[in-house]
């Protein structure tokens, strides 16, 4: 299943970068998604390009009732975000969403762009379940998860950009 999304930021690419960057921003933007523990960290700087792993136990609660059991009381989802120097069309990176247990994965890339009202991210990727029989139902399942995150991150990310000193 094809994914996308965009997420609005009030802030330029290279404060966003450098905010993508922050494990207090990554750590806060984990727990705005509803997780119940994380682990996150951080390799590399905005300027040179870095690396984002995240781990999380999260409730089974959004996903339909008749695929809780193929999945238990929480999942625990990886995902790895690697993002490139800025270019002159903006900043490039891929992402990888792993459900720990479950065959589903999202891949995609993100591209990170500027104008005068702040900055967008793109994202757009293939969700794949190998469940048979169930896999269409679980990949929509997983798209309204993902798509909820970005949600929830783009919150996250007006919160700690209207922090008083918001320079990460």
């Amino acid at each position: 299943m094809h994914v996308t999304a965009e997420a609005r930021f009030g802030a330029d690419p290279q404060t966003v970068a450098a905010m993508f960057a922050d494990e207090g921003f990554v750590r806060a933007k984990v727990e705005a998604s509803g997780a119940l523990s994380h682990t996150a960290g951080v390799v590399g700087d905005p300027d040179s390009g870095f690396t984002v792993t995240t781990r999380r136990q999260m409730p089974t609660d959004s996903i339909p009732v008749q695929f809780r059991s193929l999945v238990g009381g929480t999942l625990e989802v990886r995902q790895v975000e690697a993002w490139e120097p800025a270019g002159s069309d903006g900043r490039h990176g891929t992402v990888v969403v792993e459900v720990t247990g479950a065959p589903v994965r999202l891949t995609g890339t993100m591209h990170l762009t500027g104008d005068a009202a702040g900055s967008t991210m793109a994202v757009a990727g293939e969700l794949r379940a190998s469940i048979p029989l169930f896999g269409a139902a679980v990949e929509k399942a997983m798209a309204e998860a993902v798509l909820a995150a970005l949600t929830a991150e783009e919150g996250a990310a007006r919160s700690w950009l209207a922090r008083p000193d918001p320079a990460p």
